[in-house]
């Protein structure tokens, strides 16, 4: 499953890991280690001498809910292609629900969206 989903993502920016968390909770879920999104945030205030975090490039976690009727589907996709395809849709998901699907990503994701109708 991690693998499927860091082929899709393709980007060392995000860390997955699969977790078991309840089929009611969102398949695909994104967040900022709260360290770091704290000193980004101090750092953009300019306050405590934190300059140094704000050049860091953002990291975030990628948490694949692996209890998640849709991540099944993922599993149970017959191609590879069709497998990346759903994770990637589902990432995507994640990063909109962010705030984070911007530019020609969030085109392509219409673009996707609209196919799957």
């Amino acid at each position: 499953m991690k693998e499927i989903f860091n082929k899709a993502i393709n980007n060392k920016t995000y860390t997955v890991e699969v977790e078991g968390l309840s089929p009611e909770e969102l398949p695909v879920t994104i967040t900022m280690e709260e360290f770091m999104r704290r000193m980004k945030e101090m750092a953009a205030t300019g306050g405590g001498g934190m300059g140094f975090y704000g050049s860091l490039p953002d990291a975030y976690k990628v948490a694949i809910n692996g209890n998640h009727p849709a991540v099944d589907k993922v599993l149970k996709a017959a191609t590879e292609e069709e497998k990346i395809k759903i994770a990637k849709q589902s990432f995507d998901l994640a990063l909109l629900s962010q705030g984070l699907l911007t530019g020609k990503d969030l085109t392509a994701f219409v673009k996707r969206s609209v196919e799957l109708l």
